[in-house]
């Protein structure tokens, strides 16, 4: 039916049914978000959304939290082979049982919707073909960088760009606790501790502080800026664990700041995807990202840098960005899949086979720290390794030794040079016996 204006009259058109699977945290915020800008969230999307069926295991929990809206089960399945719901929103995590409802759900004809990273980066291109061929829409804004829109921006916003490099701090758990090393110039385990006392980190910290969730996001980010399909088991990934205070006050008295940083670029040779401590110019926008938030930084031949701060997780942001791909299925539930925007921004049939560049071949300057006997000589020699690979200095601190000692630190910062050569480089340095130390390197990006 249509009003006098010609558009379809939304109060009378019959809501979207959505199905949710585990109601905890973002599940929670979500329903909530929903209830709440009901009536904004229809004048977007030309219907309503409504919240049908709930699936989880503590049903007594979960209806409490609905309020006895909707229909609520212990069953996951049982929402999908349900056939009046449109659409499914997995938060359930993991990439288990998770992997067999969102496979269900779209045999079913039915959309998905999820905030499930891990299960994209492993599972996401079987899961984007099994939608494309059954003619549904898979959303997932949710999963790379919270409420932040950047799966929107670059799928849509940025498409008429070639997108050169994406640079992003995407771990909020990460990017506290190198904050707090900073500000504080506490050690890492005891800023972990406090991470976990606040709720920010978990009981087993792995994915976020050594990068994996990071390298989750990223190599979703990195399939959709340069269509390719996602490959986690190729990102280069390093964490925060063997960080100490003292680089991170050595980066700062030279003007940088130390952040988990996600990389992905585009060369002639082939594609980079990184994760790894890296020093960035303090003056960069990004480089003053403090806390849990978390920005994205991509750059495109057209539009040039462009940069999405927000927040990285937390009931309601996450649910943000749940919702706006309710939002999008909305207004296009009804139009022909070949119409919508693809899942990966290119077409299906357009996704190319560009190689991932091991590290070894990537292209990047250098933070090398290193203890050694202080005496004349010893720098000579060190510089003359760097010289016969090739590899030059851009800046070089040599600290005065503590009174009474006769060995001290020395600090270089290198131009841009291949991993491979910095390598060799450090294995002879590390060789002389007037260097008393394993050599600290943290890869260094200037981002302009």
């Amino acid at each position: 039916m249509a009003c006098s204006s010609g558009w379809p009259d939304v109060t009378v058109m019959k809501p979207i049914q959505v199905g949710l699977l585990g109601i905890g945290t973002v599940g929670g915020g979500t329903f909530n978000v929903l209830k709440r800008n009901q009536s904004e969230i229809v004048r977007r999307a030309g219907r309503g959304i409504e919240i049908a069926m709930v699936a989880d295991l503590d049903v007594e929990r979960a209806t409490k939290l609905t309020g006895g809206a909707g229909q609520v089960v212990n069953d996951a399945f049982a929402v999908i082979n349900n056939p009046e719901i449109d659409v499914v929103i997995e938060l359930i995590g993991g990439t288990g049982i998770a992997l067999q409802l969102v496979l269900k759900a779209i045999d079913a004809g039915k959309h998905v919707v999820t905030a499930n990273k891990a299960l994209l980066a492993k599972h996401g291109n079987e899961i984007f073909a099994a939608a494309s061929k059954r003619g549904v829409m898979i959303g997932f804004e949710a999963a790379v960088a919270g409420g932040i829109p950047i799966i929107k921006a670059l799928r849509e916003g940025l498409t008429a760009n070639n997108i050169e490099w994406i640079a992003g701090i995407i771990n909020g758990t990460s990017n506290f606790i190198l904050s707090e090393m900073r500000e504080k110039g506490l050690p890492f385990s005891a800023v972990l501790a406090q991470a976990q006392a606040l709720g920010y980190a978990e009981a087993d910290p792995t994915f976020d502080i050594e990068g994996i969730d990071a390298a989750h996001k990223l190599s979703i980010m990195s399939a959709i800026a340069f269509g390719i399909p996602v490959q986690a088991d190729k990102v280069y990934t390093e964490g925060i664990s063997k960080l100490t205070a003292q680089d991170i006050r050595y980066a700062e008295e030279l003007g940088y700041r130390i952040k988990l940083l996600g990389l992905t670029r585009r060369t002639s040779q082939g594609i980079e995807m990184r994760v790894h401590p890296t020093l960035i110019p303090e003056k960069r926008l990004i480089a003053n990202v403090e806390g849990v938030m978390n920005a994205v930084l991509v750059k495109g031949d057209a539009v040039g840098a462009t940069l999405y701060y927000g927040a990285g997780a937390g009931a309601e942001p996450t649910a943000s960005a749940v919702i706006a791909d309710l939002v999008d299925i909305a207004r296009l539930h009804s139009a022909e899949h070949q119409y919508r925007v693809p899942h990966l921004a290119f077409q299906p049939g357009s996704l190319a086979s560009t190689p991932i560049l091991p590290i070894g071949e990537v292209e990047t300057a250098y933070y090398m720290r290193m203890r050694v006997v202080d005496r004349p000589g010893v720098l000579a020699s060190i510089t003359a390794i760097l010289a016969e690979r090739g590899i030059s200095i851009d800046a070089m601190v040599q600290k005065e030794p503590a009174e009474g000692e006769d060995q001290t630190d020395i600090i270089f910062l290198t131009h841009r040079t291949l991993e491979k050569n910095a390598n060799a480089a450090i294995a002879s340095i590390e060789a002389l016996a007037t260097v008393l130390s394993d050599i600290t390197r943290i890869r260094l990006e200037g981002l302009n």
